[in-house]
């Protein structure tokens, strides 16, 4: 990317005051980490080009399990000991790309809508600085060391600030580095910096959603927020049966399992995958695989399941929803499937991008009645439950 506009996400803090070992920005909210809608509300986003996670060196692989199935996601880069230290790092990353505008933003504030970031994009390309703000509604009283109010401010003039700040890629860019030369390191925002170098600040107005989750309260309100947003509760069912054929191996569940035949049906006949995606288009009502990928089509001869899944969940997340659970069972003889159980539980999940407690896979025999006792043929049959924000349509 040359040009346009960059996000950086600030991700690398502990967030020790939320009460919790695990960092804030991991720390799951009806099913998804907060991370995640987070970078989706700049991903999804029509005017930002490049979004850029900086996370510390000790959550890389809590940031990969909470961003598998995010795509067009620019590598994390490491955070620094302070929140300044950190976006200095983002932006430094974003050095060769050259944006235009960047907007800087906190991963535990994920609850932005589309209309913020836009207001966001227009206000730094207006100003070249720019940061959202909130009226203040209660009276705000000045104390002194003795907890005695000294002075009652006036309120119209004073502003709560949130993120995303935006500013000019070049201006922020320059200041960042003129501070850490000037060894201050100790702005609390971005616009505390531009203050300090002298650059004027515009706010534009942000929202009193947008709240930043701090502690235990914060996380306490977010969850029952998220549980009213996503109150419409789908649950789809599907099944899926292909035949034996020649061959050395079969797939289920995205895992290639050596067996002394093959199996024949649509792309590669992973029942698994395949009663997986029926499961989750019912939820939706959205028809079902052959729908969206006919098995007439030569393209899908051969194909990889994968990508079939992979659409499933993009349809899930384009309506704003979460898949809370992913249950399947497999049907027949043989492979045996309890040594693949895990991996394929893993590759489910990778796939979906939801957490492995998330994928459940059953396996059983018809004891040796029907088509699948007498080793004919697999099946599987899958149960997907959904969450979908509610809609009186």
């Amino acid at each position: 990317m040359t040009g346009g506009v960059a996000a950086v996400i600030v991700a690398a803090g502990r967030g020790h005051r939320a009460g919790s070992e695990v960092p804030k920005q991991y720390r799951h909210i009806a099913g998804e980490p907060v991370i995640r809608p987070t970078l989706n509300a700049f991903l999804g986003h029509l005017q930002v080009g490049a979004v850029q996670p900086v996370i510390h060196p000790d959550d890389a692989d809590a940031f990969h399990a909470a961003t598998v199935g995010l795509k067009d996601l620019l590598p994390p880069v490491w955070g620094g000991a302070t929140r300044q230290a950190s976006v200095r790092a983002g932006l430094e990353a974003l050095r060769k790309s050259a944006p235009d505008f960047v907007l800087i933003h906190d991963a535990a504030r994920p609850f932005l809508s589309d209309g913020l970031i836009t207001r966001a994009i227009a206000a730094a390309q207006l100003h070249g600085a720019a940061v959202p703000a909130i009226a203040i509604a209660d009276t705000v009283k000045r104390i002194d060391a003795h907890d005695m109010v000294t002075e009652t401010l006036d309120r119209s003039h004073l502003r709560t600030v949130q993120t995303p700040q935006a500013f000019a890629y070049g201006l922020i860019s320059d200041l960042h580095r003129r501070a850490a030369g000037a060894g201050r390191e100790d702005f609390t925002d971005d616009a505390a910096l531009a203050e300090w170098a002298g650059h004027r600040v515009s706010v534009f107005a942000g929202e009193s959603g947008n709240v930043k989750l701090t502690t235990r309260d914060d996380f306490a309100r977010a969850e029952a927020l998220r549980s009213a947003l996503l109150a419409d509760m789908r649950i789809g069912n599907g099944f899926d049966v292909h035949a034996f054929s020649e061959g050395n191996h079969v797939m289920l569940g995205g895992i290639r399992i050596a067996h002394s035949r093959g199996v024949t049906g649509h792309s590669d006949a992973d029942v698994v995958l395949h009663a997986l995606v029926d499961a989750i288009l019912g939820a939706l009502a959205e028809g079902d695989i052959g729908t969206h990928f006919p098995p007439s089509d030569p393209q899908w001869k051969g194909a990889s399941s994968d990508r079939f899944l992979d659409f499933a969940c993009e349809r899930v997340r384009a309506r704003s929803g979460v898949i809370a659970n992913l249950d399947v069972t497999i049907v027949c003889e043989a492979p045996r499937v309890s040594p693949h159980r895990d991996a394929m539980r893993a590759r489910i999940a990778a796939i979906a991008g939801i957490a492995v407690d998330r994928v459940a896979v059953k396996a059983t025999t018809s004891e040796k009645l029907g088509f699948a006792g007498r080793g004919e043929g697999i099946m599987a049959m899958a149960t997907a439950t959904l969450r979908l924000p509610w809609s009186a349509s």
